[in-house]
């Protein structure tokens, strides 16, 4: 294999596999970025079996056809050091030769003919949904979704399917949050899909995508790229049952003014307090030191009496980064019970802490 390749363009590639890579293990095959020269077309390919892409370039130039591998992490260490010209990659004699003017580099290869295949679409069913909305709705209840939950379905989103609507949901069981996402499909079903894909989903559906999808595997695919991600198998919680149904009291807030009061004390405690007066909000942190940060704006709530929750500044900031309108709302019951923050599609419930 000999190819010749625009250094920007073969950085952007290999910088975008490189999340693919199995890190642990680098005797694996999988800590390896395939790459095939073949009939006009160049394909780079990287995975770690649970997740996957492939590239497909038919700008470079074909010397000779053939086939490689590299470590991916030092491959991308090697072309991020050479000069934004034309790199040569070439393989010879179980060595892969990446070459610049006078700079030379060359890294064993590993049987390429063992890389791991991808899954092709055969027999799958299409998932028709707009893959740009998709990419932007799993965003919005990204920061909701656990991480290492021995309950493994918890450490993925679920796509629930209905005829006119998807609901995006993520949990980590102290907060949920749920997107509508306005869709007409032929079908109900349901997906989780795992937080790790969806942090490269974000990167990658922008563009016209085709996604189809069967019991265990999810695929996208593109002109220039070929995604897949496992599924998680597992039974989601009832996410329906934790949304209450009726709310006592319903108050419109001020997004800015909300950030700016949690950020004052944010510097002291994650912890805080936050009581809802008739023309006042009052921020207090919740530190067990005698550290204390206080900070109190003008607001008309509307509230007939004042009322208080304690909650982790995080929870809050972070739906508050999820939104676009100036206002949303802040719904609750009565003091411990779960409340819930709202704005247009999006909806997270919180449970507090004791104050």
């Amino acid at each position: 294999m000999k190819v010749l390749i625009g250094k920007s363009t073969l950085e952007s590639i290999v910088t975008n596999t490189n999340p693919y890579l199995e890190k642990k293990d680098a005797s694996a095959i999988t800590s390896h970025i395939y790459i095939s020269a073949k009939d006009g077309t160049l394909n780079i390919r990287a995975t770690d079996h649970e997740i996957g892409l492939a590239y497909r370039l038919n700008n470079a130039k074909i010397v000779d056809e053939g086939s490689a591998t590299a470590n991916g992490k030092k491959l991308l260490d090697i072309i991020k050091s050479l000069k934004d010209d034309e790199v040569m990659l070439e393989a010879i004699n179980n060595y892969l030769y990446i070459k610049q003017k006078n700079s030379k580099y060359k890294l064993p290869m590993y049987k390429f003919e063992d890389f791991p295949s991808f899954p092709n679409v055969d027999g799958k069913n299409k998932f028709n949904v707009d893959s740009i909305m998709l990419g932007r709705s799993l965003k919005k209840i990204l920061t909701s979704i656990d991480t290492n939950n021995p309950k493994y379905e918890l450490n993925g989103a679920l796509l629930d399917i209905k005829k006119d609507h998807i609901n995006i949901v993520g949990t980590d069981t102290k907060r949920l949050s749920v997107y509508r996402l306005e869709a007409n499909g032929d079908s109900e079903f349901s997906l989780i899909i795992p937080k790790k894909a969806i942090n490269e989903i974000q990167k990658l559906f922008y563009d016209k995508i085709e996604i189809y999808y069967d019991e265990n595997i999810l695929i996208a695919q593109s002109e220039n790229f070929e995604f897949f991600t496992k599924l998680i198998n597992g039974k989601y919680p009832d996410y329906e049952r934790v949304i209450p149904k009726d709310l006592k009291q319903v108050i419109k807030l001020n997004r800015d003014k909300m950030i700016e009061g949690m950020k004052t004390i944010s510097i002291i405690s994650e912890l805080m307090k936050i009581t809802f007066e008739p023309n006042s909000i009052l921020f207090e942190s919740v530190v067990d030191d005698n550290s204390e940060a206080k900070t109190t704006i003008e607001f008309n709530t509307n509230v007939s009496e004042s009322f208080s929750i304690g909650v982790k500044n995080r929870y809050l900031l972070d739906f508050l980064a999820g939104i676009e309108d100036s206002e949303f709302e802040l719904g609750f019951n009565d003091a411990g019970l779960a409340f819930v923050v709202s704005s247009k599609e999006l909806k997270t419930v919180i449970m507090p802490i004791n104050v």
